[in-house]
């Protein structure tokens, strides 16, 4: 040792401060040298303590002094007290380093750094607020320490609870782990806590904390088995929830509430062995037919295959004592074959379980192996089983039906009922019944309960459909007859039925044997009741006889009223006495429903024989006068059904002129409807029914257009018995002059219109018009040209054009009126030729002849508006699109660039019009729609690329167009080919372009695209119709106001015609205008819409006026509105149900796009409020 280590204390100081002393240091190793003065800088540091007594320092043998401490981040401190300088790279080793030195002012920056501050001080605040977390660390290393003795390695599962919610979780998780590992591991919780952390930085924290004690923790090759942990399987919830149970009544709880949740595919086979376990331990008989019933609502989860549990469920069946639970489980089977039907041998396995049972005592039991011999019986014979003597496979087919038609004679009612239905099954799946079951379900016709007979009606029905030949004796007789005719007559015997039920079924059952004899048929309609082929006397016969004896005492006895006189057998059909007037008795029957289903089965017999149909005619016009507006309404429809095969008597006319005195304008209109396709026999019912027609206009005014169309058929369909009544109709006088009639008048227009439409078939008649009358058809024919048609008359000048059609050919007018449409759309596709005036004007002329060809025909009426309607779309865009809008600034052309905007809104509308407000439209006309709306978007968001500042607005816009560009190419595929050169066709081609393109220049192709896309040739299928509502009330032309108390609610009854409207419940809503400007939007109740025929619907509803208080009198305007949505994506079929729900609870699309379509002209009403009393 040198003398400088010998040196004394005052010797050192008095030379550190006669120059900068140099220090040599070895720490742990590594060498450095600084200054004295840098190592006691901080003097509270530790460093500084040292070296401020170098007595106590330590040298090693090249006499550097020597510290004992890793030197391998000291430098990092050295160069913090040289310079100051905060390390950035291995923060926490050079903090820990700092903290030894107890150097403060590196201890605060390091911490101040975020490199250190989240893990120093945030992690301590974390920590601070997870509970018991150093007692649950300590727990942690002394349980591993445990169980790490006999083997090298210790499992501990750690339990994250981040809320209270998960809390309430815990015990089922850990049941459920218990459940899926073979050796219970100990399991240590952390939580809940309140804090932000999530639990992933809580397992974070406890592993960095049990490895600085020396623990290695391996990473897993599969963490997400433990991560399972935080969503059990639903197997093992199940068994939880049914091991926790102490008794039946939780246990049916926990089934319950498990029943109410969705089960994935991939789970449902472990939760059925779940339930067979648990099923097997059960004692209680009300948990065991849960679990059944849980077994078959199990077997049709969507993507599970049930034939891994079908012996499970074929062994319970065995082995099952409980009766109600033995049919429970048959149905489970049943549910189990359905769902595999290409499974031949699960079919005769369950088949021959239900064969077993067949004998059991409880009627439930024997119900379902019925049902399961109905459903799943075939005519193959069991694989394997042909050389056992099972016999061919018809054998095996009369096998399974002799099984079932034994039970027919079951003591059990309902047994008969299941056996007779599971007999219809088999012939529902297209198996052959035999004809040796007939005399059974015949006998079934007189069984003492209406379930077996009504179902013995459907078999004898069907067997009469599929032997209508064959000959069956009739009883206590030897005459042969048809089984038609004998299955029709047992039938018609149920329409005397004691069941309504029954009766009705039997009606309509007639209704649909037309194979039936005539003779058999007419019987039906006679009045004469057979009582043992001799005629009975009727009550008023009897009550007539006693009557003309003068005596005070009828002096009845037993049987006075047996038959008496004796009829020859040879005049007599051979059918039971209950075919004898059932449709009479069908059609005075007490209750509605079964005289409503007599109506409709005479109009079914009666469209395919027109002998039955005259018969008939009387007894449904008599039905006319029923008490119930539904008979009534139902009679109508009948009678027009078969309206070609009859001519009506005047008798007959006048009793079915007698209902349009009917309040219900339903039954006027249906009635206005029969008159269009009836035929009279005579003038006098040509002017019976024009007087009642025009007291019903005079009556009821709102039917003026319903009187005016029926006058027009009926007009062209009898032209010669209006001949002779024509100079009394139109008032002429071969002599003198008459006074003219009013032209405003709806009863002379009603007349014109009959005489016309009778002119048109008939050249004499225009030689008895009066001049006047010549005059009012130019008139009628200009105004009302769909109820005038185009007449020759003598010495008139014709209109050349559409008129100039033969007028004895209607086809031929409609021809050329389709001729005219063609051309008229063949003439747009020259466009492209024009210069741009030449092209609007153009458009403007065809717009203006489409409009008014759907005027003059109205069978082309929805598809000329169609065309008429894309073309005024065409016409906007053209405008919108002159260079005089481009080429200038565009603070230069504000107004004309809000008429581009404006345009471009307008066709976006036209577009909604276009695709919802017709029908009959096919794909091509869809895709048309939808491309007439990009147009629209594109050119909006190039007028919003002009006036928009920034670039995230045009972003978004671009980015969505694009989305639609994508959705159309996605949607209408097999279309693209017929729009070449369209705005479309032009987009797709540049896609790869487009996509990668900036907004600014998308917005320059798109308008590039707009002005050079060709006009697509328009393809009109073969009927379009136009959807038209017309408000009759209120009609809005009432002098008298609606009169209110100011401040509270006002009933407006409103009522309107519906035509070709799709979906009118969930399209048609109502629109009321207020004075202030405001909107109510009305949607009616689904019961509020009638449908009186194919295509119309009648909306009757009530809509209440609640607004503001105000005093002065206005109009308020009603318009009926046509809903739409229309969704550019579909709805994502990622969401997935519970097993007892169906797909109609899924959410609607977010994407749809909603709006309304005025289509009605608005009415206003007049309303006056009165002042509220104080």
């Amino acid at each position: 040792m040198n003398i400088m280590d010998l040196k004394s204390v005052e010797e050192y100081s008095e030379s550190s401060s006669s120059h900068t002393l140099v220090v040599n240091l070895n720490v742990g190793g590594h060498r450095f040298c600084t200054a004295l003065s840098t190592l006691t800088k901080y003097p509270e540091s530790k460093l500084a303590g040292w070296f401020g007594t170098p007595s106590k320092l330590v040298r090693d043998s090249q006499g550097h002094i020597f510290l004992d401490r890793d030197g391998s981040h000291f430098g990092a401190v050295l160069e913090f007290l040289r310079s100051e300088r905060v390390p950035t790279e291995n923060v926490q080793q050079v903090h820990r380093e700092a903290v030894h030195y107890n150097i403060s002012a590196l201890i605060r920056r390091l911490e101040e750094s975020p490199l250190l501050y989240g893990e120093l001080v945030g992690r301590k605040q974390f920590l601070a607020r997870v509970p018991h977390y150093k007692e649950n660390i300590e727990v942690l290393t002394r349980i591993a320490r445990a169980e790490a003795v006999a083997s090298r390695h210790s499992s501990i599962i750690i339990c994250v609870l981040r809320t209270q919610e998960d809390l309430g979780c815990y015990d089922n998780a850990i049941a459920s782990l218990e459940a899926m590992t073979r050796h219970k591991e100990a399991v240590v919780t952390f939580g809940p806590w309140n804090a932000g952390p999530l639990p992933k930085d809580l397992l974070d924290c406890v592993k960095k904390d049990i490895e600085s004690q020396g623990y290695t923790i391996p990473q897993e090759e599969a963490p997400a088995k433990k991560l399972r942990l935080c969503k059990p399987s639903k197997s093992a919830a199940l068994h939880v929830d049914l091991c926790k149970a102490t008794n039946s009544t939780d246990a049916l709880q926990y089934l319950l509430q498990f029943a109410r949740k969705p089960v994935e595919a991939e789970s449902v086979e472990g939760v059925v062995r779940i339930l067979l376990e648990h099923y097997y331990k059960e004692t209680d008989n009300s948990v065991r037919l849960k679990i059944a019933s849980l077994l078959g609502l199990l077997s049709k989860t969507v993507g599970f295959s049930p034939d891994c549990i079908v012996e499970d469920v074929i062994s319970t069946v065995s082995n099952e004592k409980s009766h109600q639970v033995l049919a429970q489980l048959l149905d489970t089977l049943l549910i189990i074959g359905v769902q595999l039907p290409e499974s031949p041998v699960v079919a005769h396995r369950i088949v021959d379980v239900a064969c077993k049972h067949l004998s059991d005592t409880y009627f439930g039991v024997r119900n379902k192996c019925l049902q399961l011999l109905g459903c799943l019986g075939t005519m193959d014979s069991p694989p394997g089983k042909d050389a056992e003597g099972l016999g061919p496979s018809t054998g095996a087919a009369r096998d399974v039906q002799g099984i079932i038609s034994d039970h027919f004679g079951d003591q059990d009612p309902r047994v008969r009922t299941a056996a007779l239905k599971a007999m219809l099954q088999l012939h529902e799946r297209g198996m052959i019944i035999q004809q040796i079951i007939y005399d059974q379900a015949c006998r079934l016709l007189a069984d003492d309960y209406e379930q077996v007979r009504s179902a013995a009606v459907q078999i004898v029905w069907v067997l009469s459909v599929l032997y209508p030949e064959s000959i069956v004796p009739i009883p206590s007789s030897n005459e042969e007859i048809r089984l038609v005719d004998d299955a029709f007559g047992k039938i018609s015997h149920m329409v005397s039925d004691g069941s309504w039920m029954v009766r009705v079924q039997a009606a309509k059952t007639l209704g649909s044997m037309l194979q039936v004899s005539p003779h058999f048929l007419e019987q039906t309609l006679d009045k004469k009741l057979m009582s043992d082929l001799r005629r009975k006397r009727t009550a008023h016969e009897r009550a007539k006889e006693l009557f003309a004896s003068g005596e005070f005492s009828s002096g009845r006895k037993w049987a006075d009223d047996a038959p008496k006189e004796k009829l020859d057998t040879n005049t007599v059909n051979l059918i039971a006495s209950g075919a004898c007037g059932a449709f009479v008795h069908g059609l005075e029957d007490e209750m509605f429903e079964v005289r409503i289903a007599a109506v409709e089965a005479l109009c079914q017999l009666a469209r395919s024989s027109p002998s039955f149909a005259e018969k008939c005619l009387d007894f449904l016009v008599d039905m006319f006068n029923d008490e119930i507006e539904e008979v009534r309404l139902q009679s109508i429809h009948v009678l027009r059904e078969i309206s070609t095969h009859i001519t009506l008597r005047e008798d007959q006319l006048d009793t079915v002129l007698a209902v349009l005195e009917d309040s219900s304008r339903d039954i006027r209109e249906a009635l206005h409807e029969l008159l269009c396709y009836t035929n009279v026999s005579t003038k006098e019912c040509i002017q019976l029914a024009l007087l009642e027609l025009l007291k019903n206009l005079n009556k009821y005014p709102s039917d003026r257009n319903s009187v005016w169309k029926c006058l027009k058929f009926l007009g062209s369909r009898h032209p010669m018995l209006v001949l002779p009544l024509v100079p009394e109709l139109l008032s002429t006088h071969p002599y003198f002059d008459t006074p003219e009639p009013d032209m405003d008048d709806p009863a002379y227009i009603a007349v014109l219109v009959l005489v016309f439409n009778a002119a048109k078939s008939c050249p004499t008649m225009p030689a008895l018009f009066s001049d006047h009358t010549f005059r009012h058809y130019a008139y009628l024919r200009d105004s009302l040209s769909h109820l005038v048609p185009p007449l020759r008359l003598p010495g008139r000048k014709q209109v050349h054009g559409l008129d100039s059609v033969d007028s004895g050919s209607e086809s031929g007018s409609v021809e050329s009126a389709k001729l005219f449409l063609q051309q008229s759309l063949d003439r747009i596709s020259t466009i492209q030729n024009l210069e741009a005036p030449g092209a609007q004007d153009l458009l403007i002329f065809t717009i203006r002849d489409l409009q008014r060809l759907g005027q003059l025909q109205t069978e082309l009426a929805g598809a000329a508006d169609f065309c008429a309607t894309y073309l005024r779309c065409q016409l906007l865009l053209i405008k919108a699109l002159q260079d005089k809008l481009w080429n200038m600034a565009v603070p230069l052309c504000l107004k004309q660039n809000v008429t581009a905007m404006a345009a471009a809104q307008q066709v976006l509308e036209e577009s909604y019009k276009l695709e919802f407000m017709y029908s009959g439209l096919e794909s091509r006309q869809v895709a048309i729609a939808h491309h007439v709306r990009l147009q629209a978007k594109a050119l909006r968001l190039i007028l919003s690329a002009r006036t928009t500042h920034g670039q995230d607005p045009l972003i978004s816009s671009s980015e969505k167009f694009l989305q639609e560009l994508e959705s159309f190419h996605r949607l209408f595929p097999a279309e693209l080919p017929h729009f070449q050169d369209s705005f479309v066709d032009k987009l797709l081609e540049l896609t790869p372009r487009l996509l990668s393109c900036k907004p600014a220049e998308l917005v320059k192709i798109l308008q590039t695209a707009l002005r050079q896309s060709a006009l697509l040739q328009l393809s009109l299928p073969q009927q379009i119709y136009r959807a038209t509502a017309n408000i009759i009330e209120p009609t809005g032309e009432s002098d008298n106001p609606l009169r209110f108390t100011s401040g509270l609610v006002v009933a407006l009854d409103v009522d309107a015609t519906l035509e070709h409207v799709r979906d009118p419940q969930n399209s048609v809503k109502v629109e009321v205008l207020y004075p202030d400007g405001q909107s109510h939007v009305i949607h009616p109740k689904p019961g509020d819409f009638r449908k009186p025929g194919p295509s119309r619907h009648r909306l009757i509803t009530q809509v209440y006026l609640s607004h503001s208080a105000w005093t002065e009198p206005s109009q308020v305007e009603v318009r009926l509105l046509l809903a739409y949505s229309s969704s550019s994506s579909a709805s994502s079929p990622d969401s997935k149900l519970a097993w007892n729900d169906s797909i109609d609870s899924l959410p609607p699309p977010e994407a749809a796009v909603e709006g309304t379509i005025a289509f009605s002209k608005p009415v206003k009403i007049f309303i006056m409020p009165k002042p509220a009393r104080r």
